[in-house]
């Protein structure tokens, strides 16, 4: 059936290009290729960086992969999470693990594992991010009183896993459980939690670095303007990213994750620019993911 999904993703990453085109089409590019090597250098930078992260997790629960297998999977695996349903691309990265002979039990728990840690490293992102500038985006006035509250929420998980790493196995081996799998004899001490989370900020700020020089790349900005705007860039690309994964409402989070930086960038470089930037973030890394997958395979 991999086939199958292949065409599939393919198909629903037509139709999302096209669903696009229009604003793209219509938009004054202004291009500089410098900015726009630097940001897909640092896409190249953040996929190693991810791989790196699910290989450690995968000899945490017994398994391994060596460096180019792992990344081959990595990429063939990408390109199906487009197809609704959010549950393709680990099932994708299952299947061709067990081709390499790692137990499915294995991999889908690396990749649950993944998921939560990268998603939890946002956390101190957002909150270090909204503590510091107190910008909310459009909602800045609605939030600010209650900004310190929906900090601590934010930092809440975060420090629960911290303190007790082993809630995060038990969670999973509960998961595995319920699926009637046999439970894995993992082990998740707090300082390769810790390891793995800065890990996984460094791999964030990386993304958002390549958010902010495709920016840089196809709008015109004084220099003054380029160190003002490169801090929100940065830090807001794996906010709103997060949204969008946590939302579960579309495959890759597509429409959530442009929501949010709409509504967080839209008051910093106006609600045209913050559209036209998100949607060609999104074509971006499409196109990226294309061009890997197509030389993995």
């Amino acid at each position: 059936m991999q086939p199958v999904f292949v065409l599939l993703a393919l198909g629903f990453m037509a139709l999302l290009l096209q669903s696009q085109w229009d604003e793209l089409q219509n938009y004054t590019w202004r291009i500089d290729l410098r900015w726009l090597a630097t940001s897909a250098g640092a896409i190249v930078a953040a996929w190693s960086v991810e791989i790196v992260i699910w290989r450690w997790l995968l000899r945490t629960v017994g398994s391994q992969l060596p460096y180019l297998p792992a990344a081959r999977i990595w990429f063939l695996s990408a390109i199906v999470r487009y197809i609704p349903g959010n549950i393709w691309q680990p099932l994708s990265i299952t299947i061709l693990s067990e081709r390499r002979g790692v137990k499915p039990e294995a991999t889908l728990v690396s990749v649950v594992l993944y998921q939560i840690i990268t998603i939890l490293a946002v956390a101190p992102i957002a909150a270090a991010y909204f503590a510091m500038t107190g910008n909310w985006g459009v909602l800045t006035e609605l939030l600010a009183g209650a900004a310190p509250g929906l900090i601590a929420l934010t930092l809440a998980p975060v420090i629960i896993f911290i303190v007790r790493p082993s809630l995060l196995i038990e969670l999973v081996n509960w998961a595995l459980h319920r699926m009637g799998r046999p439970r894995l004899p993992i082990g998740l001490s707090r300082m390769t939690l810790i390891a793995l989370m800065a890990i996984a900020i460094a791999d964030w700020l990386i993304w958002g670095i390549a958010f902010c020089s495709l920016a840089f790349g196809i709008n015109e900005y004084a220099p003054w303007q380029l160190w003002a705007l490169a801090p929100h860039l940065i830090v807001i690309y794996p906010v709103a990213y997060a949204v969008g994964f946590i939302s579960f409402l579309t495959p890759s989070g597509l429409g959530v994750r442009e929501g949010a930086l709409y509504l967080l960038l839209a008051p910093l470089i106006g609600g045209g620019g913050v559209t036209v930037l998100a949607l060609a973030m999104r074509v971006w890394t499409m196109l990226g993911e294309l061009l890997a997958a197509g030389v993995s395979t």
